[in-house]
């Protein structure tokens, strides 16, 4: 039994609501800050849905056996200038649920984006992880993904 990828569609936007509000939960203990720059913007409904109509926008779910366990949102972003029009395909936010970490959802969601940037022409990846959460570092590395950048955060209590 492995995990599937598949484009999300409207249909699917309770179990994208139900799973983000577990990505939410998970991230917020990890850094207060994450729904307020990181995660989507409220409603969180129809931030999906208008996801789900973005044709440049990759959302897709992951199943095992017809059951959603799993979403990854991704889109094409461009680089500088200097780059020349290359584009970078940054997966933004992925998310599986505890109990199926261990059957491939996560690995299919992720190949099948990648194949999808790579039919695009796109060379070059990005994800989003927080700093701390060893599993998501651990599971982008196992892909070939490696640290390029850390933002660094800090909130200023002294201003009046």
């Amino acid at each position: 039994m492995r995990g599937v990828a598949r484009p999300a569609t409207h249909a699917a936007l309770p179990d994208l609501v139900r799973l983000y509000r577990g990505l939410e939960e998970e991230m917020v203990g990890l850094h207060k800050m994450w729904p307020l720059a990181d995660g989507l913007p409220e409603p969180v409904e129809e931030s999906l849905a208008a996801a789900v109509d973005d044709p440049g926008t990759h959302l897709l779910v992951g199943e095992i056996e017809g059951t959603v366990f799993g979403f990854l949102l991704a889109r094409a972003e461009p680089l500088l200038p200097q780059a020349g029009g290359e584009r970078v395909g940054v997966i933004r936010l992925i998310y599986v649920e505890p109990d199926a970490r261990e059957v491939a959802v996560g690995e299919a969601m992720r190949e099948a984006v990648m194949d999808t940037f790579r039919a695009e022409g796109i060379k070059k990846f990005d994800a989003h992880v927080l700093p701390g959460h060893r599993l998501a570092k651990n599971f982008f590395e196992a892909g070939g993904f490696s640290a390029r950048s850390i933002v660094m955060h800090h909130d200023d209590e002294r201003v009046r």
